[in-house]
This record gives structure tokens, sequence and C-alpha cells, in this order.
């Protein structure tokens, strides 16, 4: 049986050669598209395919609060990360969120195929630039975040990042504007010395911020 697959990006060029390209192989069968993430989130619902191929970067939801959700609705469902960014710490925002790979878009076509394949078999996949960009930074002298005094506002921020909620649903639940909590989790990342949602996770739990 082929694996059927769910396309996810706001390009449509890019779409069109991926359906081509994955089409051409006879275990492999794209079944939907969607230009961005909410309609990708009504797809796999209407669908229910084995492997979702979704860009990390389109308007609105981002591709990775679209994995988070997808992982909550659709614990079976293989999700696999499509980007031009080599970011560590996205690579590991991803995961976190649910991901089951996380290919760049440079990546040669059997690529590709070979990733599509191993996360519909269980497997979880990782480009091999962004295995070495890994085993680099583990080889690197660790970090510390610094101690650093948070105001009572910065705290609220934090405790709903940690959650998964975005900066917008963060201005709504606190009511700020959402200027106003960009520039509280700015401030959060330089007193803290973090890099990514993962690093504040990571603090948050050590800190007992909940």
């Amino acid at each position: 049986m082929a694996i059927r697959i769910l396309i996810v990006d706001d390009h449509g060029v890019l779409r069109a050669g991926l359906r081509a390209l994955l089409n051409s192989e006879a275990d492999l069968e794209v079944v939907g598209e969607a230009a961005d993430g909410g309609e990708g989130l009504k797809q796999a619902a209407r669908l229910q395919p084995d492997v979702v191929l979704l860009d990390i970067s389109m308007p609105g939801m981002s591709g990775i609060e679209v994995t988070r959700l997808l992982a909550s609705q659709f614990p079976e469902l293989r999700i696999l990360l499509l980007t031009i960014h080599e970011d560590t710490s996205l690579l590991r925002e991803a995961i976190l969120a649910g991901a089951s790979g996380y290919i760049l878009k440079r990546a040669v076509e059997t690529e590709l195929i070979e990733a599509i394949r191993a996360v519909a078999n269980g497997a979880i996949y990782v480009h091999p630039a962004m295995t070495r960009a890994l085993l680099a930074e583990q080889k690197s002298p660790a970090r510390r975040p610094t101690e650093a005094t948070l105001t009572l506002r910065e705290r609220d921020v934090l405790r709903l990042l940690v959650k998964g909620y975005t900066n917008r649903q963060i201005a709504e639940e606190l009511t700020l504007s959402v200027r106003t909590v960009e520039s509280h989790r700015a401030n959060l990342m330089t007193k803290l010395d973090l890099h990514s949602r993962v690093d504040l996770v990571r603090y948050a739990a050590e800190n007992g911020i909940t």
C-alpha cells in the first residue's frame, strides 16, 4: 500500500514539483495539498494521510505551530518539516513540537524520498547537515543562562510561551498588545541569555515556572 502524503506549502510551484516527484514513486501517493496551516489542518482531518510534508515558514501559522496542533490531534500522523533554515534551535523546537523529521529544501530528490519513507516507517529523520551541526554544538563549551530577576509580567509571558501560546494568543490572554508581548519576549531572551523557545522551556522546567 502506498504512503499517503499531504503537502502543505504556500508556494504553488513548489507544491506542483513535489507532487510530480513523489507521485513518480510507486510506493508514494500525494493525496492532497494546502497553501497554509489552517487549510493543512482541515485537509489532514479530511484525508487522514500517513505523512504531512510541511513547510516551516508560512504566512499566518508557522510550521511549528501547525506541527504542535497536528501532533496533538492525530498522534499517529508523521510530520516531516521542509525548510531553508539550517538552524539547530528550530530543529530542537520542531522535534519538541512533535515532528518526525526535518529536511532542508536544498536536499536532493533522493534524500527527500528517503526521509518520507523513513518517517512513515516510524523513524526520526534529520538531514545530515543538521546532524553535523548538532554534533558540533555538543562539542562546544556549554553556556549557562545568566541569573536574572524576571518581572511578574515576564514570568506570565514565559509561562504561556512554555504552554505553546503564540505571541497573539499571549496578548489576548494578558490583555496586552502583540508588540508589548514581543518586547517582553525579547527581554526574556536577553536577560536569560537564551536563544529559542526550547531553551525557554528548559529554563522554565529547571526553575519551576509552569
